[in-house]
């Protein structure tokens, strides 16, 4: 028995052009290993929207992202100037994938899809970080009263379990710290600076070339993309109602060959590690760059590598860690997580 999931998707950049490659080479796997068939009923993008009540094909969505047209061109199913709120609320379906660019001033457009997808008893899986960093316990809140999941695993460095592994196999245990690399591009600029010698400049400027840092990189390189997904890990995995101002922020724009090489002649290694720490009844919430030793299971990652650790009461220390050289891991955590959320689990 096959079950027919519809679904719209906001954001055609990489993680959702992403997404509905993996759908097109995976469809038919999903459907015989999960008996689930994702069907592509609406699209947005900044230029409009697509909207078919029998099926976008995928591929075509896909092909016309890669040729540099907006999904208002699909021809016959195309919508020019439609928002992407107006497609939300006028295409009937079982699931919003939202992959609109992260706002962290006020959200949008994310917030407003996702509340209204939530209100219609559709199920949202997110990689958008905005809304949650924003409004995570509103949007959880309603998502139980309607009786529908939110997921968003690719949220917090892309496609590792990180808040799969907290949430879900730490059940019956209690985190009393955890440790993250979240931020792909600052690690690879401080193992390229440690390990080749570059300058700051030097390995930002080859982080852009690789297509992992933006020409403005500011979010990443000053510990904002790491802080946003620390009070991600805050509010699902501990529990806590916590915003970006209960976080204290260092970036690493300042440090210097000194800096690591001290370090390494203390047998030490720097990451911007983002940090929670329970203290007393409290947590204290960080992310700056810090030493680590080479031993440590954040030290020994590689450049291309993010990591978490998860110091616990009854269940060790448990660490985990993905290597993630693009943008196709996080697409294919939102896929798992429309699985995941189909299968109710």
């Amino acid at each position: 028995m096959v079950r027919e999931v519809r679904f719209t998707c906001v954001g055609l950049g990489n993680i959702g052009r992403n997404l509905l490659d993996i759908l097109v080479h995976r469809g038919e796997a999903v459907v015989r290993d999960y008996g689930l068939r994702f069907l592509l009923v609406g699209a947005a993008d900044s230029s409009g929207a697509a909207i078919a009540a029998d099926g976008l094909d995928m591929a075509r969505v896909r092909d016309l992202k890669l040729a540099r047209q907006g999904v208002a061109a699909y021809e016959g199913a195309g919508r020019p100037g439609m928002s992407a709120l107006e497609m939300v609320l006028n295409t009937p379906a079982d699931l919003l994938v939202d992959a609109a660019p992260t706002n962290l001033q006020n959200g949008e457009p994310g917030l407003s899809l996702v509340r209204a997808a939530l209100k219609a008893h559709q199920h949202v899986v997110m990689a958008d970080k905005g809304p949650l960093v924003l409004a995570f316990g509103e949007l959880t809140a309603l998502a139980k009263a309607q009786g529908v999941r939110l997921a968003y695993s690719g949220t917090v460095a892309g496609g590792l379990p990180t808040v799969n592994i907290g949430v879900r196999d730490l059940a019956g245990s209690g985190v009393e710290r955890v440790e993250g690399v979240f931020n792909g591009t600052t690690n690879y600029i401080l193992t390229r600076m440690d390990e080749e010698g570059l300058s700051y400049e030097e390995a930002l400027r080859g982080a852009q070339e690789a297509g992992i840092a933006e020409a403005d990189p500011t979010l990443d390189v000053d510990g904002w993309d790491a802080a946003n997904k620390l009070v991600i890990v805050a509010n699902s995995v501990l529990r806590r109602p916590t915003t970006l101002a209960d976080v204290h922020v260092e970036g690493i724009r300042n440090l210097t060959q000194a800096d690591l090489r001290r370090a390494r002649e203390q047998g030490k290694v720097i990451r911007l590690l983002a940090v929670a720490e329970k203290k007393g009844e409290e947590w204290a919430f960080s992310v700056q760059p810090t030493s680590l030793d080479r031993n440590h299971p954040l030290g020994r990652i590689g450049m291309w590598d993010m990591g978490v650790v998860y110091y616990t009461d009854y269940m060790g220390v448990i660490s985990a860690v993905i290597e993630e050289k693009g943008p196709v891991p996080t697409s294919a955590a939102v896929l798992r997580d429309m699985i995941n959320v189909c299968l109710g689990v």
